[in-house]
């Protein structure tokens, strides 16, 4: 018989966790997402950046390619037989500009749409011409890497 208390009592104690123990590890966890989730966001953020960076720099190898065939620069990506990624076209527009008249020129410039429009506040449009010259709207130091 006290055998048996013992294990009815045992049962009941052991059963689960409690609500202090319980609202703890909720605790930690708010705390862990708060720390985690705006680091995230950064990397997110500054790994689109780097694409849009990766791709305009070989769209500026592709314009050098096609100035020695064609002894000009082209005026659009289609031109140059490219097209956005998928990686980049989600996040940014890349327009190509050419001048001949004022010397041999181009411009690269991508612009930032949807969430990387909102969180990209640093850098914004970026732009990069024939001369290498890498410029951010944003003026930040970090943008082009």
């Amino acid at each position: 018989m006290v055998f048996e208390r013992s294990r009815l009592a045992r049962a009941r104690y052991s059963s689960g966790f409690t609500l202090v123990e319980l609202m703890i590890t909720v605790v930690i966890v708010a705390i862990l997402m708060g720390i985690a989730l705006p680091s995230y966001r950064q990397h997110v953020v500054r790994s689109n950046r780097a694409a849009v960076e990766a791709f305009m720099l070989e769209v500026a190898n592709r314009q050098e390619r096609y100035l020695l065939d064609k002894r000009t620069y082209a005026d659009s990506l289609s031109t140059l037989g490219m097209s956005l990624g998928a990686d980049v076209s989600s996040n940014y527009t890349v327009a190509v500009t050419s001048s001949s008249s004022a010397g041999l020129t181009y411009t690269i410039t991508a612009t930032p749409i949807g969430s990387q429009l909102a969180s990209d506040t640093e850098c914004g449009v970026l732009t990069l011409d024939q001369l290498g010259a890498k410029t951010a709207a944003g003026g930040g130091s970090r943008c082009w890497k």
